[in-house]
């Protein structure tokens, strides 16, 4: 499984042919060096409706003809917009070929399965990765994050939702030798860095 991130708390997943994107906060993304006319996905993954995790999900689902998965209300609202989605709610799994999505209980409740476990702020399974928002103010900050991942033991934590505005600027160097310090290990990547589990 790779996964690339590109600023905030959007990434791509790609594992065996299917490639999948998580909050595509690109258009209004200062760090994310990627646009949306540049997405080739097979489908479109909403943590929730905020702007700063909506961003560019009708156009690159409408372009790429790929579905928005999402919490049912926002699901809603893309098919509204003239786009496939897959409306859910929590505890429920979408599954077909390639990959699962399984909504969970968490603020900002979303996962994605493609062969591995990642783990999108509140997975319940064995994690193989874990992106941890460490932005502080609107999420967790970075002790909170460094405790989360010592209760969910993930192969490897991903640092997210920092430094894409002012109000969320943190020190991913100083988050990753947390990290270390308490045995986990981590991945502080910059946009358009990739990580190969």
């Amino acid at each position: 499984m790779k996964i690339i991130f590109y600023g905030h708390f959007c990434f791509t997943v790609e594992h065996d042919g299917v490639r999948l994107i998580i909050d595509p906060f690109l258009s209004g993304n200062p760090a994310a060096g990627l646009k949306p006319d540049q997405v080739q996905v097979d489908a479109v993954i909403l943590t929730h409706g905020h702007d700063d995790h909506f961003g560019d999900a009708l156009e690159i689902a409408s372009r790429c003809g790929c579905p928005v998965i999402a919490i049912h209300e926002l699901a809603h609202f893309c098919a509204g917009k003239g786009v496939a989605a897959h409306g859910m709610n929590l505890g429920g799994t979408c599954r077909t070929e390639g990959y699962s999505v399984k909504l969970t209980p968490a603020l900002h409740s979303s996962s994605v399965s493609t062969g591995g476990q990642l783990l999108y702020a509140g997975e319940l399974h064995r994690i193989d990765a874990a992106a941890l928002p460490i932005g502080d103010n609107y999420t967790m900050g970075p002790e909170e994050a460094v405790l989360a991942a010592q209760w969910i033991c993930p192969g490897v934590v991903i640092p997210a939702h920092y430094d894409t505005f002012p109000g969320i600027r943190q020190d991913r160097h100083a988050f990753a030798a947390a990290c270390e310090a308490a045995g986990i290990r981590c991945a502080p990547l910059l946009p358009g860095e990739s990580i190969e589990i």
